[in-house]
């Protein structure tokens, strides 16, 4: 193992083309069921729990992940964990949530916010949307051209060489099979993100000297769960936390993670589960990074950029075979995310922009023939994104600033009966330019992307959420009946699809799986109250146990930070 120049050997490409032709005739041996618009956007809601945990897993988790957590704590300690741990102490809310979304009805995000706010708000979420899926497709394609372009020496492939293979790959599948295809792929490529986690650490524990052989050279600050060193502070992580629980309720994707499985607990247990085995590959990024830096103490070196640590593990810690294997993983990590972004960014399009505005009596052929087009079409403007990209940093600090300022309609949408159209635009439009102001006031400059601080992004919540309140009270509420209908579907489990033409869905109240998070301000009256645990049962018992895990989680990397003591 090692040597000074990284050699992409037989075996490694041996690996690589096994991983290229498995994945794409998998996918589209997957694709053969796809006859519907249905079908390709949502699965027909038919997917099984373990297929859900795969999809919001292999979704949730791109190839700069790894790159970004081992660069972090390599620089500040272990306890820079919390920067990809943001939505840590919100995944118990994932078993809450996931329900709103099936219990919509409805293919988008987009198509929801029609319901609650009318047409003009969901145009405007729409365009947000498409946005989103094409630059971060764009992103995470470079990023993991560039990262690859590496592995295999510099020379071989280029950056935009490694785009090229990756996008023909997944949009063969993901073209004709849709989400089916996409969901299916993720759960395969999860167990290679998984293997990307935690291949390096053996032997990088081996070359330092084991847990032991770290604390001699590292700072007793690197071992810690939470420190003030690392610079994430508890009100860093209290805004993390926030952004996380606001924003991830305006991901466009989000709806696909949760309400396409065979039951409502099928999406509880896939989103909750699902980023409950991200959180935990995260200690594994974590330790990786301390082993590196503790690596280049020994060997004397010096890294110029703390974020090539992982490639310098890769570099000095993997024997041939291995290498190709850590290119797979790569590869899996970001063309799971990318597939499913570009179904998500398809059913977006065709529902709420085609279908609305071009051709609104068009037939189910017509929407899937038109589903699979924009598909194609989205994902090669993600290709010249990912060619007009020079910052991968910059590129994702774009995307994943957006979401919480939209999230604010969506979260007060439902929490709140009183929120109208008129409280969801100012309360988008004031969290956004708060955002931006104080940090032209912090910066002396006016930039696209400023580096993410948890006080603007503060500040900016309370505008958000203050609009919200103060314009729906003073301008005209919604319509009852639109009001009435939202609500009355979120009451009703949607676990008896398929009953007869004009029998209404059963009361989720009577089943047991009535919702906490839903209007909240029903709180008040005396009735929310009667009958109390058998009426939210599920919500309850879900809850703590998700808590449990976290406690786990937590418990598992304060013990690895104990090792070698």
């Amino acid at each position: 193992m090692g040597g000074e120049k990284a050699v992409f050997t037989i075996l490694d490409w041996i690996v690589l083309a096994a991983y290229f032709v498995g994945i794409t005739a998998f996918g589209l041996w997957m694709a053969r069921r796809i006859r519907s618009s249905g079908g390709f956007f949502l699965g027909e809601r038919k997917l099984p729990w373990w297929i859900m945990i795969g999809q919001a897993f292999g979704t949730g988790t791109h190839a700069e992940n790894p790159v970004a957590q081992a660069g972090a704590s390599f620089d500040k300690g272990f306890a820079t964990i919390w920067y990809q741990w943001k939505n840590m102490l919100i995944t118990p809310f994932y078993w809450l949530m996931a329900p709103w979304y099936r219990r919509a009805e409805r293919t988008t995000i987009g198509e929801i916010v029609e319901d609650r706010y009318g047409r003009f708000m969901a145009f405007l979420y729409t365009v947000f949307a498409l946005a989103y899926f094409v630059f971060n497709q764009g992103a995470m394609l470079k990023g993991a051209g560039k990262a690859i372009s590496m592995a295999t020496g510099g020379e071989v492939i280029s950056p935009n060489g490694v785009v090229a293979a990756m996008v023909v790959t997944f949009i063969l599948y993901s073209v004709l099979g849709g989400l089916v295809a996409s969901a299916y792929t993720d759960f395969v490529q999860g167990f290679l993100i998984i293997t990307l986690s935690f291949m390096l650490i053996p032997g990088g524990l081996s070359a330092v000297g084991g847990f032991r052989g770290m604390r001699e050279v590292l700072s007793s600050d690197f071992f810690q769960l939470y420190s003030d060193v690392s610079g994430v502070t508890l009100f860093t992580i209290t805004m993390l936390t926030l952004n996380g629980l606001v924003g991830i309720t305006a991901q466009p994707h989000i709806l696909s993670m949760n309400a396409t499985g065979r039951s409502e607990r099928a999406g509880r247990v896939g989103q909750t589960y699902g980023n409950m085995v991200k959180r935990f590959c995260t200690i594994g990024w974590a330790l990786t990074g301390l082993i590196v830096a503790a690596l280049v103490i020994r060997q004397g070196i010096k890294l110029e950029d703390s974020e090539s640590a992982f490639g310098y593990a890769s570099l000095h810690l993997l024997s041939p075979g291995l290498t190709g294997l850590m290119v797979a993983c790569i590869l899996a990590a970001n063309m799971s995310t990318c597939s499913n972004f570009m179904v998500n960014g398809a059913a977006l399009f065709t529902q709420n922009f085609y279908r609305c505005y071009f051709r609104p009596g068009a037939g189910d052929k017509e929407l899937l023939i038109v589903g699979r087009i924009s598909a194609l079409t989205l994902a090669l403007l993600g290709i010249l994104f990912a060619f007009y990209v020079t910052s991968v940093l910059h590129a994702f600090l774009f995307v994943e600033t957006l979401p919480a300022f939209l999230g604010v309609m969506i979260l007060g949408g439902i929490l709140w009966r009183r929120a109208n159209r008129w409280g969801a635009l100012a309360a988008t439009l004031s969290s956004i330019a708060i955002y931006y102001w104080i940090n032209y006031q912090d910066t002396g400059a006016l930039q696209l992307v400023y580096k993410w601080k948890p006080a603007p992004f503060g500040w900016s919540m309370l505008a958000g959420f203050t609009a919200l309140v103060v314009v729906s009270l003073l301008t005209r509420p919604e319509s009852k009946e639109r009001i009435e209908k939202f609500f009355d579907n979120m009451n009703r489990s949607t676990d008896g699809e398929g009953l007869p033409d004009g029998q209404p869905k059963p009361l989720a109240a009577e089943l047991g799986t009535d919702l906490v998070l839903l209007d909240l301000t029903g709180w008040l009256r005396r009735d929310r109250w009667r009958g109390f645990f058998r009426r939210y049962r599920e919500d309850l018992v879900g809850f703590a146990l998700a808590w449990l895990v976290v406690g786990l989680l937590l418990g598992i990397a304060w013990g690895l930070m104990q090792l070698g003591k």
